[in-house]
Formats: C-alpha cells, sequence, structure tokens
C-alpha cells in the first residue's frame, strides 16, 4: 500500500534532509529517504558531508593539529611535553563517534518536525496523475506518492582511469579518512580542497606527503596573491607540491602503489607511495534515480538539468546540491534546499550564489567570497585593493599565529566589496562579516567604520578595509 507526502525528498545530505525540515515545518507532510548506513547496518543521514566529507575530515584535521602543536608549538608557551604518542585508532574511534552524533542529531531533528524517514534507497517508479511514485529499496519495499519530488543525491568521486578506488591503497575521501596507521609515503593526486585537507592531516601525523596537481596554477580558484601565499606555505610546513604534472602508469600490488607522470619540465619521473590518495573532482549521483521511467532530463555531464530556481524538467520536480550545477558546498546545498521548500510552499525562496563562501580547512585556513582579483582584472572592473597581515594583529601575535593576511577588493567608485579573500587563522569564522556585509551591498568604508573588539583577529578584517583607502593604523 502506498504512503501520501506533499513532498518526497530523495537523499539526506546537507542539501536534503535541511529541505525536507523546512517543508515540513512549512505545514507540507513530508518525507526523506536516504540509504546511508552505519556500521551495523543503521540509518545514517546527513549524506557524503556527514558520513565521509565536512564533519569527519574537520575532526581529524582538529586531531591532527592538536597532534603537531604538542609536538611543536607547545613548546613556545612554556609547555613541555615529554613522552609523546600517537593513537590513531583512538583518534579515528573520535572521528567516528563525532559522525554519529552527527547522524543520530539528524534523525532527531526529523522527529521533532514531523518528517518520515525512510532508509532505503530511493528512485523513480512512475508518474501518478499529479505526482510521482518513489520506490524505497531498503529492508522492506514501499511505495511513495509525492505531490512534489526534491532530488539531493549529492556526488560521488571521481574515479581516475587505471587507478581504481580499494579504499586499502588506492583511496577516496572514504578511505582516506579510515586510514589505521600512518603511511610512510602518501601520495596525493589533486591539489583541491580534498587533497590538500587530508594531505595536511596524514602530514602533520608523520607522513612524508607528495602532491601531483595537473593544472599549472596553484589553486587556481582561489585569488592569485593568496593562492601565492599559500603555496609558500605548505610547501614550507614539508608538503612535496609538484603542479603541471602528467599522470601515467598507476601501478597497485596491494602493498604499494607507484605512480609514473610527466613533469612541469617535460621530464619522466616515477614515485612510489604505502597509500595514494586520488581527489580528481566530483560526480553527480544520478546513476540510481531511475530518471528515464518519468523523462527526467539530465546535462551532458550528469547532473540533474535545473533552472535559476532549482526546477528540473519534469513538473513539480527539483533538485539541490551536488546533483546540480554549481558548487559542490554543503551550504549552498542548504540554501537551496529552503529556497525549494519555501517555494513549493508558495513563498519566495532565495539564494545569492554571488555571496556563497568558500573555505579550505587547512592550517592556515583559507576563505573567501565574492570575486578574486585576477576576475576582476578578466572583467575589466575598476577596483581599489586594501590588506592586513596577521603578523601584525596583537590577537594573532597571542595565539603564536601570524601567518597570511586579509584582503579587501572595492569598486574604485562605489567602494562597494567586491571580494573578500582571507588565509589565517580562523578564516573559516572571519569570512561571515564579508558575506553579511556583501549581503548588505555594504563598502568598504561601512566595515572600516565599525567598531570591532580588541584583541580580537577580526580586527584585521577592520584594517584590510581601511587599508583600501590607504589608512590602515596598525600597519
Amino acid at each position: 500500500m502506498s504512503k501520501n507526502f506533499d513532498v518526497v525528498v530523495i537523499g539526506g545530505g546537507p542539501g536534503g534532509y535541511i529541505a525536507a525540515i523546512r517543508a515540513a515545518q512549512l505545514g507540507l507532510s513530508t518525507a526523506c529517504i536516504d540509504d546511508w548506513k552505519n556500521e551495523k547496518g543503521g540509518p545514517a543521514p546527513g549524506g557524503t558531508c556527514t558520513n565521509v566529507g565536512c564533519i569527519p575530515s574537520k575532526a581529524l584535521l582538529q586531531s591532527s593539529e592538536n597532534y603537531e602543536h604538542a609536538g611543536h608549538a607547545f613548546a613556545d608557551h612554556g609547555i613541555e611535553v615529554k613522552g609523546l604518542s600517537l593513537n590513531v585508532g583512538k583518534m579515528v574511534a573520535r572521528k567516528d563517534a563525532v559522525v554519529k552524533q552527527n547522524n543520530d542529531g539528524i534523525l532527531y531533528l526529523f522527529k521533532k518536525n514531523k518528517v518520515s524517514f525512510f532508509h532505503g534507497h530511493g528512485s523513480f517508479a512512475k508518474a501518478d496523475g499529479g505526482g510521482y511514485e518513489i520506490k524505497v529499496s531498503g529492508a522492506a519495499e514501499e511505495i511513495l506518492v509525492a505531490k512534489h519530488v526534491i532530488i539531493a543525491t549529492g556526488s560521488s568521486p571521481r574515479v581516475l582511469p587505471g587507478a581504481e578506488f580499494d579504499e586499502k591503497s588506492i583511496l577516496s575521501n572514504i578511505g582516506a579518512l579510515a586510514i589505521d596507521a600512518v603511511p610512510a609515503r602518501l601520495g596525493v593526486i589533486g591539489a583541491g580542497v580534498i587533497g590538500l585537507e587530508m594531505g595536511s592531516v596524514w602530514r602533520r601525523l608523520g607522513s612524508q606527503v607528495t602532491v601531483l596537481e595537473a593544472l599549472p596554477a596553484f589553486l587556481g580558484a582561489v585569488d592569485e596573491q593568496v593562492a601565492k601565499e599559500a603555496h609558500k606555505l605548505f610547501t614550507k610546513q614539508g608538503l612535496a607540491i609538484h603542479l603541471g604534472v602528467k599522470i601515467g602508469a598507476i601501478v597497485n600490488n596491494g602493498k604499494e602503489v607507484s605512480v609514473e607522470y610527466t613533469d612541469d619540465k617535460g621530464v619522466a619521473q616515477k614515485a612510489v607511495f604505502d597509500k595514494l590518495i586520488v581527489s580528481i573532482g566530483r560526480v553527480p549521483n544520478t546513476n540510481g534515480l531511475n530518471g528515464d521511467a518519468v523523462g527526467l532530463k539530465l546535462d551532458e555531464r550528469g547532473f540533474v538539468a535545473v533552472d535559476g530556481d532549482c526546477r528540473a524538467s519534469l513538473p513539480n520536480v527539483w533538485a539541490v546540491g551536488d546533483v546540480v550545477r554549481g558548487p559542490m558546498l554543503a551550504h549552498k546545498a542548504e540554501e537551496e534546499g529552503v529556497a525549494v521548500a519555501e517555494r513549493i510552499a508558495g513563498q519566495h525562496g532565495h539564494v545569492n550564489f554571488n555571496t556563497i563562501p568558500w573555505v579550505i580547512y587547512t592550517s592556515p585556513e583559507i576563505a573567501w567570497v565574492g570575486r578574486t582579483e585576477q576576475q576582476l582584472k578578466a572583467d575589466g572592473v575598476a577596483y581599489k585593493a586594501g590588506s592586513f597581515p596577521f603578523l601584525a594583529n596583537g590577537r594573532a601575535r597571542a595565539l603564536g599565529d601570524t601567518s597570511g593576511f586579509v584582503k579587501f577588493l572595492a569598486d574604485a567608485t562605489t567602494d562597494e566589496i567586491l571580494g573578500v579573500h582571507i588565509i589565517g587563522p580562523m578564516a573559516s569564522e572571519l569570512i561571515s562579516e564579508a558575506v553579511v556585509a556583501m549581503e548588505f551591498r555594504a563598502s568598504s568604508e561601512d566595515i572600516a567604520r565599525i567598531c570591532h573588539a580588541h584583541p580580537s583577529l577580526s580586527e584585521a578584517t577592520k584594517e584590510a578595509a581601511l587599508a583600501v583607502d590607504k589608512r590602515a593604523l596598525n600597519f
């Protein structure tokens, strides 16, 4: 017997579970289908982000940073640590516990908001009058009938031909988060967010890390000045970063992985690793949707084709998050999920793609919002720039972390903030002020005139805004 809902969400990641909760808050009968399983086979909603992405990676990043501080930075504070040792198993167990807390939190939120949760794989069965039949393949098969369907099935790691994931020697983000001992030699193909974050974790814990990147520029999407600073700092930390490489044969014998490649000078090279992380992008999860059964249109790259409001090619079918165009960011998926739920309820949901922040959780952290300096130059936009180093910030000195800077880009005529770029301590938190400012179309003068607490890292934001008008006070 089928069960009827106003809204059925396929996928319980950040876009999906948030869309379901918001739809239920708006009085719509709502169901969410998700097939992630924990180690005992039970439900583990939260998608890639909670299970093998954002949350566990940040847990390991924090643990590895604590270890590095104990082994090095604590001495500068007069804290002497003797007999320092590492228990990787306990570190990974803590990561798993953090993941479970988030899984359980989502299940609690479903119950609190009266969202019906179905543990299994969701796919289209057929169109049903003015709605759709959705099949849930789980412990027991269920048929749900929905007036509206929100597709939020997320993405999977892209496979490099010849280097298929076994999650033992050749790892995706999934295997990289479950390594049970520090590999002496770790290779990373792809110098993107995942590659740099995972490389940073295991470098801090003692691995010799080599990063191989096909592109000639490091972090090409980042402001060029920030990217150059990041490359300098990461190299100084011990990451061996090779740009402009061409990957050749990869051989996995079960004990080690050899990688043949051509370097940026055209010279043939070979490296041997105990583990190899491949992080060359992600692909949308659309194969299991059975979209052909209802005529769902995909684009040439396999994403669900949607308009600016996340409407798919079928009436009352929507899609959000990694499975549609735009950046694959959890917070972008959440905003789209809220907006779609509100549109279904007859409201005017809105997402400003120009003010979505980006963060790379390395040390130092990198965060930005808006356009980069190279983008403004390419677009022919007249702008002013101002920056301020954390070296001149009192709180950063007290923390013992003075690397990096804050950079403002503002319109040369109106002074409206066009972009803010940060590399330094707690950049992920500091960027929020810039996002708020840009949402209100603030000027750099607005930030420069706002009182910031002293001593705080946020004073570097104020000083960078002052520097746009060449009147920084502390540098």
